[in-house]
């Protein structure tokens, strides 16, 4: 490969991942309206999940967004657009698939674990292999790359980064790339069709999913199981299981409220592009939900520091958790009803 390769493309930061490499790639490709809480609208990514049976770092399984890798395919899928992915047994075949598609003059999004990044502040280094990134090229053997969580585009080793894209673990990435191709203008109408079939999806995600932990129900599930856990598990641990959902819900992507903030920008975008004062109305509600998300937050990260330390304590966070599950509720059984 030459020794300086840099292709067009323009860094963009968003609040997550997946939404930035998802949107910078489609801008690139020339649908320039695309923006991020659109992406993460199209690609019905808000939902909510507590797995019991599955444990993070000593803590309950707890998600805010659908799985990873399914906003951009989702979105993708309605607007039309194929997105070619590949994942590699072999490091050297995953390292030669990178550098052709840099000489062909794709930027790629790479699938990779946050453990090993070194550009990451020490403290964000944990491990998560669901990260997402752009490589647009290739100078002085350093990949150049577009991370839409930083500010601005920085480098990865060759050594780096095959480290990163094979990092083991849960959701261990595989040398996993991906990019759209033959990407055709979308037309209005199309849009609007798509916001439509999307915020149907997102409401059938989180009212109608069978089984206690998913959706809306989910969030009255985790509610339940903090009204029980100071007794069940003391106090110590208790305040440690609730420092993971504050872990998982402001650390990990934008988290609990701040994935509600995007859908609501999402729906303020969606009532501009359709029309439909409505979804303008239901924006507000998610940022309300949004708001009591950062609180209860707050609340359980006085409980994790041991400032509050009561049964009362856990009810009230309980109590708020009830709260955001009835604004959501309430939500989307509105969405579900909009029409074009």
């Amino acid at each position: 490969m030459d020794n300086k390769l840099i292709l067009p493309y323009n860094h963009i930061q968003t609040a997550h991942c997946e939404n930035g490499v998802a949107t910078g790639l489609l801008r690139h490709h020339g649908l320039e309206f695309m923006t991020e809480p659109l992406m993460f609208g199209l690609g019905s990514g808000i939902f909510y999940i507590h797995i019991p049976f599955l444990m993070v770092n000593g803590g309950p399984a707890v998600s805010y967004r659908s799985m990873p890798g399914w906003i951009f395919s989702r979105a993708s899928k309605l607007l039309g657009v194929k997105v070619n992915r590949r994942k590699f047994s072999s490091e050297k075949e995953a390292y030669d698939y990178l550098n052709k598609q840099i000489q062909l003059g794709n930027p790629v999004g790479c699938q990779v674990g946050v453990y090993n990044l070194p550009y990451f502040p020490a403290e964000y280094r944990f491990h998560f292999n669901a990260h997402n990134l752009v490589v647009y090229g290739k100078e002085n053997g350093n990949y150049l790359v577009s991370d839409p969580v930083m500010e601005t585009v920085t480098t990865l080793t060759e050594e780096d980064m095959l480290k990163v894209r094979f990092a083991k673990g849960p959701l261990a990435p595989k040398g996993h790339v991906y990019y759209p191709e033959n990407v055709k203008q979308v037309s209005k109408e199309h849009l609007q069709k798509s916001i439509y079939k999307a915020i149907h999806r997102s409401a059938f995600d989180m009212l109608n999913i069978p089984g206690p932990i998913a959706g809306v129900d989910g969030i009255n599930y985790t509610a339940r199981q903090i009204r029980k856990w100071r007794e069940k598990l003391g106090p110590r641990k208790a305040g440690l299981y609730m420092g993971q959902i504050v872990r998982m819900q402001e650390e990990i992507g934008t988290g609990g409220g701040g994935f509600r903030f995007l859908y609501a920008a999402f729906l303020e975008q969606a009532s501009d592009i359709t029309g439909n004062q409505k979804l303008l109305t239901l924006s507000d509600e998610f940022t309300k939900a949004g708001d009591l998300w950062r609180t209860s937050a707050i609340n359980m990260g006085r409980i994790f520091k041991g400032r509050l330390n009561e049964q009362k304590d856990f009810l009230e966070s309980a109590d708020m958790l009830d709260n955001i599950a009835a604004i959501e509720r309430a939500a989307f059984k509105e969405l579900r009803k909009i029409k074009m």
